[in-house]
Order: structure tokens, then sequence, then C-alpha cells
């Protein structure tokens, strides 16, 4: 009869792995390498300080300058995010 295990879940390697941003995502989170997790958390951040989610659809985020180069149109769904966010990271 096998035991369970008793250790706790370790997170997964590859979303703890620091990567660099693009130039672009570089100008909206900053330069330095950091985690999917940390990328995402600070756009949402970026996001919130400007008052960039839609008025009428809070799922929709309406680009400004700094995001229109990283979304490449005016208007993304936060399904969406991560995919174009994915394609600045090295």
């Amino acid at each position: 009869m096998a035991t369970p295990s008793t250790s706790a879940r370790k997170p997964n390697a590859a979303f703890m792995k620091p990567l660099t941003p693009s130039e672009t995502l570089a100008a909206v989170i900053g330069p330095e390498a950091v985690p999917r997790t940390e990328v995402t958390k600070k756009i949402w951040d970026y996001i919130k300080k400007h008052n960039l989610q839609d008025a009428s659809n809070r799922r929709n985020i309406n680009a400004d300058a700094k995001l229109r180069p990283l979304f490449g149109k005016d208007q993304v769904s936060m399904f969406e995010l991560t995919k174009l966010v994915n394609a600045h990271l090295k």
C-alpha cells in the first residue's frame, strides 16, 4: 500500500524562471528579468493605476500609448493579455 506524499506541492519551475522583457514590455514593467507571475502582476498594477479597464466591460483593457505597441491594437480582452505578453519575454 502506497503512502500519500506529505510534501507540499512545489511551484512549476518554468513559472518561476526570470525572463527578460522586450523593450516594448520593459517600458511598462521595467527592464529587470522577472518570473512570468510577476510580469502579469506588474501589468495589472499598471492597468489599474492608469484606469485602463473598459468602463462598460471590465474584461477589456484599453491600450494607452505604452500598451498599444505591446498589444498591437486599441483594446484587448484580459484572456488575450497573457498570450500577447508572452511574445515579449525571452
